[in-house]
């Protein structure tokens, strides 16, 4: 990990929660670890949140639906799964067995996810500050080229459909399956109770979004 710490300009102080940020649920379990990336990633989730957020309020004169949607492009799992694959994070991700002969280490959710975990980890060992410097670096280039476009926000676009038409939008969970460490989920999107869309994916979020995308497509919006 030290190429990507000198990449980044950083100089950790426990590598150990590095080595956890990188620690895959399934290598965990093969080798009976205390700890994997998923508490690392949910606050990594959040730090990252804020760090966009406060850089297009300072740097962007949007209204507030604006940078939510501009916000959502730099979040999101393409985006994320861009800057760990540009960051080569496929060379310290540590997978077990089974994940490691399916292409683990190269799966985007995988990717995606332990792109915030090794957030988390920096935040917990540099504090906020350098973990924003840090983020900036890698962000703010891919914001600033227009030539780069990660998201696009169907579920918003569907909502505003549906508000000008004055029906109702509902999302439903409708299969899960997979182990615990590579679920698929099952998202159907309903418009006044008529199913108009279904997305298939590896988190809910994104299912979601392949449902709003669906139901677009057959109302050819």
């Amino acid at each position: 990990m030290e190429e990507l710490f000198q990449i980044l300009g950083m100089k950790p102080k426990n590598l150990a929660i590095y080595e956890t940020a990188f620690s895959h649920t399934s290598y965990v379990n093969e080798h009976h670890l205390k700890a994997d990336y998923e508490r690392l990633e949910f606050l990594g989730d959040a730090v990252l949140d804020l760090v966009v957020s406060d850089y297009l309020y300072n740097h962007r004169q949007l209204e507030e639906g604006d940078m939510t949607k501009v916000r959502a492009s730099y979040v999101c799992e393409n985006a994320l799964y861009r800057y760990a694959s540009d960051l080569h994070f496929s060379n310290y991700i540590k997978v077990g067995h089974g994940e490691e002969e399916h292409g683990g280490r190269f799966k985007k959710v995988i990717l995606a996810d332990i792109f915030e975990a090794f957030i988390g980890a920096m935040y917990i060992d540099l504090g906020y500050t350098t973990t924003r410097r840090i983020l900036l670096k890698i962000i703010v280039p891919y914001i600033e080229d227009p030539s780069i476009v990660f998201f696009s926000d169907y579920k918003s676009a569907l909502q505003e459909y549906v508000q000008t038409e004055q029906r109702s939008l509902v999302y439903t969970l409708v299969k899960e399956e997979g182990p615990a460490h590579d679920r698929t989920f099952t998202m159907e999107v309903k418009i006044d109770n008529v199913i108009y869309g279904i997305g298939k994916a590896n988190s809910k979020k994104e299912a979601e979004q392949e449902a709003a995308k669906d139901a677009l497509e057959k109302l050819a919006i």
